[in-house]
């Protein structure tokens, strides 16, 4: 028996070869108890003789599944979601499920069009750190609506009813702003994100938090907005910082290619980093701790993330397919201060100068 190359094999074809039925040849091919281990070798050798792959389609429409999940991500290449997406396909293939990621490029209207193509193409769920400047989410509560498991994960929309993982960035910007205050900061700068992501929003206000608690004087002439957040926009404000003359001995920054690029300007003009002004970044970038001097940085663990936001979404597709509904869960990862060379004056160098 030969099969044509661009013909698809089927289990009849198999079962009339070895003189067996159709049943006995799904079951072998299974692995189903009630099967010898003989007849189940002859089926397999056969199977792979003749090149046979299961029809996932027919498969599809018995289990209405379509063992494929969205993705959609602001940026692919960026190291903090680069981690995430590796983790997603790593924990997606243990459980037979392709994942099928989609760049945003933190675009609100791409967004929308993109989470429509998942619609259309039947996935069984969807994960999304939303665009920068998502305001409608009339796309979102369309997922909702139609019953599909979503996640959310990093940016996200409060007005969503779905599951979100995230990290407390409230809590995390306050503990990077305190570890300034704690290394002799009074007056701190903040590089912040655009307006309307949540996770901008709270690192500002744990900020801003950070500063009251700690009888600081908040001024909001010492935020900059950084929009798009990306390195330009370190250098372009840590260039105006020293051109206004302004009186600041410390910085949040909102990421930490942000902090890098702040911390580039310094560099060039001769500002002692950490002696004259302390940076402390966000994220903890690889390329943080290969700078001069190191970057300070909150550290948020993509993969960890990315592991949690699919076994989220996998408990919610198994409960979809057992009749059940799981009400929204809200997941909160921890972070650390990670206190480096751009905010920590070493030892070594201090009994140097002595």
């Amino acid at each position: 028996m030969s099969a044509d190359p661009m013909e698809q094999v089927t289990l009849k074809q198999i079962a009339e070869y070895l003189g067996i039925s159709i049943a006995t040849v799904s079951k072998a091919l299974k692995d189903y108890p009630d099967v010898s281990q003989k007849t189940k070798a002859l089926v397999k050798a056969e199977a792979e003789r003749l090149n046979y792959q299961p029809n996932s389609f027919a498969v599809n429409l018995r289990t209405k599944e379509s063992k494929t999940i969205g993705l959609i991500i602001p940026e692919v290449v960026h190291f903090f979601f680069g981690n995430i997406v590796r983790a997603i396909i790593t924990q997606a293939e243990k459980k037979g499920y392709l994942v099928i990621i989609l760049q945003s490029d933190d675009n609100p209207e791409l967004e929308k069009k993109q989470i429509d193509l998942l619609i259309s193409k039947r996935v069984d769920g969807i994960m999304i750190s939303l665009a920068n400047n998502t305001v409608d989410i009339s796309h979102l509560q369309k997922v909702m609506r139609l019953g599909i498991p979503l996640v959310m994960f990093d940016k996200i929309s409060k007005l969503v009813p779905c599951s979100k993982i995230i990290i407390d960035d409230r809590k995390a910007a306050y503990e990077a702003t305190k570890h300034l205050i704690d290394q002799g900061c009074t007056k701190i700068a903040h590089f912040r994100g655009p307006l309307l992501p949540q996770n901008s929003i709270d690192r500002f206000l744990g900020y801003k938090k950070a500063l009251e608690d700690h009888g600081l004087e908040y001024n909001s002439k010492h935020v900059f907005l950084c929009d798009p957040i990306i390195y330009e926009k370190g250098r372009e404000h840590a260039a105006a910082l020293l051109d206004q003359g302004m009186d600041i001995d410390g910085i949040f920054a909102n990421t930490d290619m942000v902090a890098i690029g702040a911390l580039s300007v310094f560099n060039e003009r001769g500002i002692k980093v950490p002696e004259q002004l302390k940076i402390i970044g966000f994220s903890n970038w690889f390329i943080s701790s290969a700078m001069t001097p190191t970057l300070s940085t909150v550290d948020q663990d993509g993969v960890k993330m990315g592991k949690k936001v699919f076994k989220r979404l996998f408990k919610e597709l198994q409960a979809k397919k057992n009749g059940q509904l799981l009400p929204p869960e809200t997941i909160a990862m921890p972070t650390k201060v990670i206190g480096r060379g751009s905010s920590m004056i070493s030892k070594v160098a201090l009994t140097a100068e002595s």
